[in-house]
């Protein structure tokens, strides 16, 4: 089953502030993640290529990296995702930039059945929030905030009461 996923959020910054936010996951001083609220991303060295990484279970690898500009990251796991996730800064003028978080994957086996009915509604609050961290970090506010739904904050309520 092949999956193409995409969150965006156009904000009122240039492309350099934009992609800013971007080399700074990972770090102490991420201000594109929500830590706060998800699993840290986390690297065994500074973001380039090669670097390898995860957020909770989802591991993966920094396979391409342009500063302030993109970052893409090939799975490792979990079993059953095969594919990648990236964050692209594409300026629309001088004072507007898209942040997109895409991904393309293939998933297999058991993950037929757990990307829809767990992984997806998962990955869409949490890239909902980092986009929301986004708008935070370029403007000051953020004019309409993510909500979960229910089924969401269900799921968060098990995988928390698991760990």
């Amino acid at each position: 089953m092949s999956v193409f996923n995409v969150h965006e959020r156009v904000l009122m910054a240039d492309a350099g502030r934009v992609g800013a936010l971007i080399d700074t996951l990972g770090s102490h001083e991420d201000l594109l993640w929500p830590h706060r609220d998800w699993p840290p991303m986390t690297f065994d060295r500074p973001l380039s290529p090669g670097a390898m990484g995860n957020h909770g279970p989802v591991r993966y690898t920094v396979t391409a990296y342009v500063p302030a500009t993109w970052v893409r990251f090939t799975f490792r796991a979990p079993h059953g995702f095969g594919g990648f996730h990236e964050f692209t800064a594409l300026p629309l003028d001088e004072e507007r930039t898209v942040l997109r978080h895409t991904l393309a994957m293939n998933v297999r086996r058991t993950a037929r059945l757990t990307w829809p009915l767990a992984w997806r509604p998962l990955h869409d609050a949490c890239l909902e929030d980092s986009l929301d961290r986004a708008e935070l970090a370029c403007t000051g506010a953020v004019e309409r905030p993510a909500r979960r739904s229910p089924y969401t904050r269900l799921l968060r309520g098990l995988v928390h009461g698991l760990s």
